[in-house]
């Protein structure tokens, strides 16, 4: 189901490490995420709620700034 506050996510099982876009297009980096956590964050049905539940306030993050496309001008 698409959630009305997460884009998207990748999990790197190898580092533990979760990012998560939101539709804000705000992107996140969760350290240290177990690897069921990801999964079930996978699998559930509303991830917002399951973000909120599960992974928010629960494992050390950071915001990874994001370049913007630049918008060409007219002239």
């Amino acid at each position: 189901m698409p959630s009305s506050v997460i884009s998207s996510f990748t999990y790197q099982p190898e580092r533990r490490r979760l990012v998560v876009t939101f539709v804000t297009g705000r992107v996140y980096e969760y350290d240290a995420v177990p690897p069921n956590v990801a999964t079930n964050f996978r699998a559930s049905f509303s991830k917002g709620v399951y973000f909120n539940s599960h992974i928010r306030d629960h494992y050390a993050c950071r915001e990874i700034k994001t370049e913007r496309k630049a918008t060409p001008s007219r002239t």
